[in-house]
């Protein structure tokens, strides 16, 4: 099938972004393009590049653009388009049978969010608008982001690595103009936390109001921040916020501080009730370590059973390469197939059986509150 598109479209640029769970099928993609024509130049980008450049030297690869690279890529574009040598684009890597060779660092500092932030044209997912249907929802959604980064450094998330701890805020006015474009019913919130600036959500939520912009609205909030802001919650709530993602990620204080979670269990209740009084569709994540046993497994279970929310989730605490947990577990990792890592997949010792450790991880996806999916 993707030859057959290659084929039938004939770009001379094929880009793939990519994740780690997604690296053998990025290169697979590269491989398939190269075969049908050797000379379209093939580019990486994403986490993965950013966070382990190194792995892209398959010969399928010619150009990895790590990093928050939309402007690079579009330099990369041009170039090619002009008949440039690519070696005089900064802030990518030129794959060669001697391996990655740097062009050097970019000219000058990108803030993707403000400056050089690019606005998105949503005309060419058109195609494909059916499909961004999630769960029991009336209608398909469209992600935008307020932000990028993320101001906390929990140990297993690659999101602050990614963009090596800095935080980056759009503007109010930006965010209007693209609320304004966008003819979805439905916006998910794409910030690693969508409330970190009490000021600016604040400022937001009251130009939607004043600009009578009318949607139902999906977030990603921290169980802390909600006790901290109820009434801010409330606000977001009667301005359309329907549903929230909150990482929970353990009922432990200890967990939580190996974690570097700054935010106590004894929070998540608190932010649940304030959730659930305003209406608001809850799904908490909570991350189960490698380490667990049965009385483990039950005790989160009878936790979880006894703080229900609309949809529960349960992940393998996985380390991510290129994250601090990756840095502090590497020597312990018994599995080394990217495809594995999506958090679904043990690839550290277990210290039940690992049909066992399966079967226990299982069974925790049955606890929910209702029939509501997300």
């Amino acid at each position: 099938m993707m030859e057959k598109l290659v084929i039938d479209v004939k770009p001379d640029i094929v880009g793939v972004t990519i994740i780690t769970s997604e690296f053998y099928y990025g290169l697979e993609i590269f491989k398939a393009v190269k075969k049908v024509n050797p000379e379209i130049v093939t580019v990486a980008g994403g986490l993965h590049t950013t966070l382990c450049p190194g792995d892209f030297t398959d010969p399928s690869v010619d150009i990895v653009c790590p990093g928050q690279s939309a402007f690079v890529f579009r330099d990369v574009v041009n170039s090619i388009e002009k008949n440039l040598p690519l070696q005089s684009v900064k802030g990518i890597l030129i794959n060669s049978v001697n391996g990655l060779k740097s062009t050097g660092p970019v000219n000058h500092t990108y803030n993707p969010a403000d400056e050089h932030f690019l606005m998105p044209d949503r005309k060419h997912l058109e195609n494909w608008r059916s499909t961004y249907v999630v769960g029991n929802s009336p209608g398909p959604s469209t992600y935008l982001f307020t932000s990028m980064g993320c101001p906390y450094k929990c140990t297993f998330c690659s999101i602050w690595q990614e963009h090596e701890g800095l935080y980056f805020q759009r503007t109010v006015e930006s965010v209007i103009e693209e609320l304004k474009l966008i003819d979805y019913d439905i916006v998910r919130f794409a910030d690693a936390n969508t409330i970190v600036n009490i000021n600016f959500i604040n400022n937001l939520f009251d130009r939607i109001e004043q600009e009578g912009i009318k949607k139902e609205y999906i977030m990603d909030i921290r169980a802390d921040t909600a006790v901290k802001h109820p009434r801010l919650i409330e606000k977001l709530a009667k301005a359309g916020l329907k549903v929230v993602i909150c990482g929970f990620e353990s009922f432990r204080d200890e967990e939580l501080k190996k974690y570097n979670k700054n935010s106590p269990a004894n929070l998540i209740h608190q932010a649940i009730d304030i959730f659930h009084q305003n209406g608001i569709l809850l799904r908490g994540n909570y991350v189960v370590p490698n380490n667990y046993d049965h009385h483990d497994f039950n005790s989160l279970a009878e936790y979880a059973n006894s703080h229900k929310v609309s949809y529960a989730g349960y992940t393998i605490l996985t380390p991510l390469p290129g994250t601090r947990f990756y840095s502090e577990m590497k020597d312990q990792i018994i599995d080394h197939d990217y495809s594995k890592y999506n958090f679904f997949n043990c690839v550290l010792k277990t210290k039940l059986p690992l049909d066992e450790f399966y079967h226990n991880m299982g069974k925790l996806w049955l606890i929910k509150k209702g029939t509501d999916v997300i």
